[in-house]
C-alpha cells in the first residue's frame, strides 16, 4: 500500500495577495514564500475566498461548499454536523492536529473539536508585550482613534516578543518531530497574524522600507455608485485627517505583520527538511480573507463590501512526491473551496459528501492548463435578520470599542447594502445586491473598482450574460442531498411484517439490515412505495 502524504495547512488570517513580493510588492519582505513559489510550488495570483469574514471563509474551503448551501454568512454561526477535509482525514487514518486558532466550529458543543482532530491545541504559552506607545488611539475624534493602529511592539531583554502565533509555531514544530510512526501527519496552523490590530515588534517593524510602498486606493470625491456600506464605513473610521504618511507608517507596519509571517512558515518548513519529510508533504499556504489596510480610507474588514483587497488572497501549494509540479506563479483562477479538492486528491480519500472545490492538480503540474473561468463570493444579512448582527457577538455598539463603525452599521436596519453576490471573470466584476444598486467594473481598466459601469448601456450585454451565470452558479450549488439514504419506517415495523411471509423471508431481511434497504424493500412488498 502506497504511503499517504503528510499535509500541512498553514493559515495566517486577513493577508492579501499583494502583500507578497513575488506578486509584485516591491515593499514586501516574504523571501520563504518567494522562494517556495520559485522552487516547489505554484503561487496562484487569483485566488479569491468565497466571504470576506473569518468564520464563514473556513466553513466554505474546509468543507468544499459555498456559504449559502448550509447559511454560513455571519462570523458567530460555526459548523455544526458538517464533516471537512480535517474530520475526513482523520477518519482516513490520518493523526489529524489543529490549533485553537480555528474560528470555525462551536465550542459550545461537546466533542465537536475531537471529531475535526485528534489534538487540538489551545496554547499557554503566550508572553505578549506592550507598545511603544501606549496612547496610540488618542482621544475620541483622533484620526487614529479606530484605525486599528497600534505600531511597535516592546520586546523582553532578550529582544522577543512570544506571541500566540510563536506558540502555536513552535508546538505545531514539536509535533512534526515527535509524530506518530504508524500515521500521516496532518496539521492546521491557523495564525491571527497579519489580523489587526496592526502591530508588530523589531526588527520587522522598521525593516519595511517605507518609500517602496505601492500607491494606496484613495476615498473617491463623489461615493456615487459605491456600497453605501463603504460610504458610511469611510465617514465613521474618521481617517480622513491622517496624511499619507500616516497611512505609510500603518501599511508597513501590515508588511511587517506578514514579513513575521513568513519567517514563521519558513521555520515550519525548515523543519520538515530537517525531519527528512519535505518531499513527502502536501503544502497548502493560505488566507481566510484579505484587508483595507488603508485603502478607500478605511482598515480591517467588513461585510457586505467585495472588493479585491478583501477577497483576493494568497493560495501557494506545493505537491507532495508523485504529483508533477510546475514551480511559480499561475495566473488562472481559483477558488479557495479548491483547497479542498485538492487536497482529498493529494491524500486519496473520497470526500463523504457533495461538494463544489475543483482540485488544482493539473494547473499545479502545467501553469497554463485553465481552472475556473470566473469565481464567486458572497455576503451580508437580509433585513430582519437581527440574529446576524456583529453587534451580538461584542456587547453592543458602544463608541469606545474599537469595532465602533464597523458593528454600528451592521446593526442599523437603515443601512441598505446587506447581502450581496459577486461573480469575477479576467475581464470583468458584477456584484448583484439587494435593497442597493448593482455593480459592474471593467477590472483590466478599473482594477481599483472606482467607476461603477451598472448603468452604462454599452456594458448592458456583459451584465445581462453575468447575471445569468450568477443564476447558473446559484442553481447549481444552492444546496446538497447527504449521501446516506433515510429509512422511511422503522425497523421493527419492518421486520414485524416481513415476519408474515415466513422464517426465509425473515432471514433474508435480516441479512438486509446492514444495507440500511429493508424498509424500502418492504413498502415495494407491500404495494406502499411505487
Amino acid at each position: 500500500m502506497t504511503k499517504k502524504p503528510n499535509i500541512i495547512i498553514f493559515n495566517p488570517d486577513q493577508m492579501r495577495t499583494d502583500s507578497m513580493h513575488h506578486m509584485g510588492n516591491p515593499a514586501a519582505i516574504t523571501p520563504n514564500l518567494d522562494a517556495f513559489a520559485e522552487n516547489d510550488a505554484v503561487s496562484f495570483r487569483h485566488t479569491y475566498c468565497q466571504n470576506p469574514l473569518c468564520t464563514p471563509s473556513r466553513c466554505s474551503f474546509l468543507t468544499g461548499l459555498y456559504p449559502h448551501v448550509y447559511g454560513h454568512r455571519i462570523i458567530s454561526y460555526a459548523l455544526h454536523g458538517e464533516s471537512t477535509i480535517l474530520s475526513e482525514l482523520k477518519a482516513a487514518g490520518y493523526h489529524v492536529w489543529m490549533n485553537g486558532r480555528n474560528d470555525f466550529l462551536p465550542a459550545q458543543e461537546e466533542g465537536v473539536f475531537e471529531k475535526h482532530a485528534d489534538v487540538t491545541y489551545f496554547g499557554g504559552g503566550e508572553h505578549p508585550n506592550p507598545p511603544v506607545n501606549p496612547d496610540h488611539r488618542g482621544r475620541p475624534g483622533n484620526p487614529a482613534y479606530y484605525s486599528h493602529y497600534v505600531g511597535e511592539l516592546r520586546t523582553d531583554e532578550n529582544g522577543i516578543n512570544y506571541s500566540r502565533d510563536d506558540d502555536s509555531v513552535d508546538e505545531a514544530i514539536r509535533t512534526i518531530r515527535n509524530r506518530p510512526e504508524d500515521k500521516p501527519l496532518c496539521i492546521f496552523l491557523g495564525l491571527m497574524y497579519p489580523h489587526p490590530p496592526y502591530e508588530v515588534e523589531e526588527p520587522y517593524f522598521s525593516a519595511i522600507d517605507r518609500s517602496k510602498l505601492p500607491p494606496r486606493i484613495q476615498p473617491p470625491e463623489d461615493w456615487s455608485g459605491f456600497p453605501s456600506m463603504l460610504r458610511e464605513l469611510n465617514k465613521r473610521f474618521g481617517m480622513s485627517g491622517w496624511g499619507e504618511e500616516q497611512f505609510d507608517e500603518l501599511r508597513a507596519c501590515y508588511l511587517g505583520m506578514v514579513m513575521k509571517v513568513d519567517a514563521q512558515f519558513g521555520k515550519l518548513v525548515n523543519t520538515l527538511k530537517q525531519e527528512g519529510i519535505y518531499d513527502d508533504t502536501a503544502i497548502f499556504f493560505f488566507s481566510d480573507h484579505g484587508d483595507f489596510t488603508g485603502d478607500y480610507g478605511v482598515t480591517e474588514k467588513c461585510p457586505s463590501v467585495l472588493t479585491e483587497n478583501l477577497l483576493n488572497v494568497p493560495l501557494l501549494i506545493k505537491p507532495p512526491k508523485g504529483f508533477a509540479v510546475d514551480p511559480g506563479i499561475s495566473d488562472e483562477f481559483a477558488e479557495l473551496i479548491d483547497f479542498y479538492a485538492t487536497a482529498a486528491e493529494f491524500s486519496g480519500i473520497t470526500p463523504d459528501h457533495t461538494h463544489f472545490g475543483r482540485s488544482l492538480c493539473g494547473n499545479i503540474a502545467d501553469r497554463s492548463h485553465e481552472t475556473r473561468r470566473c469565481v464567486f463570493s458572497e455576503t451580508g444579512r437580509l433585513r430582519g435578520e437581527t440574529h446576524c448582527t456583529a453587534a451580538n457577538d461584542v456587547g453592543g455598539v458602544a463608541g469606545e470599542n474599537i469595532y465602533y463603525p464597523k458593528i454600528s452599521l451592521q446593526a442599523s436596519e437603515n443601512m441598505e447594502a446587506m447581502k450581496a453576490t459577486m461573480i469575477r471573470s479576467k475581464k470583468y466584476k458584477f456584484v448583484r445586491r439587494l435593497y442597493e444598486d448593482d455593480e459592474f467594473y471593467d477590472m483590466e481598466n478599473d482594477p481599483a473598482q472606482l467607476h461603477n459601469l451598472i448603468h452604462e448601456q454599452e456594458y448592458s450585454t456583459e451584465i445581462a450574460a453575468m447575471r445569468e451565470k450568477m443564476l447558473t452558479w446559484y442553481q447549481e450549488t444552492c444546496d446538497v442531498v447527504p449521501f446516506k439514504r433515510d429509512s422511511r419506517i422503522p425497523e421493527h415495523v419492518a421486520l414485524e411484517r416481513i415476519k408474515r411471509l415466513g422464517e426465509e423471508q425473515y432471514q433474508k431481511a435480516l441479512e438486509m439490515l446492514d444495507s440500511g434497504m429493508l424498509p424500502q424493500a418492504v413498502m415495494v412488498k407491500f404495494g406502499e412505495m411505487p
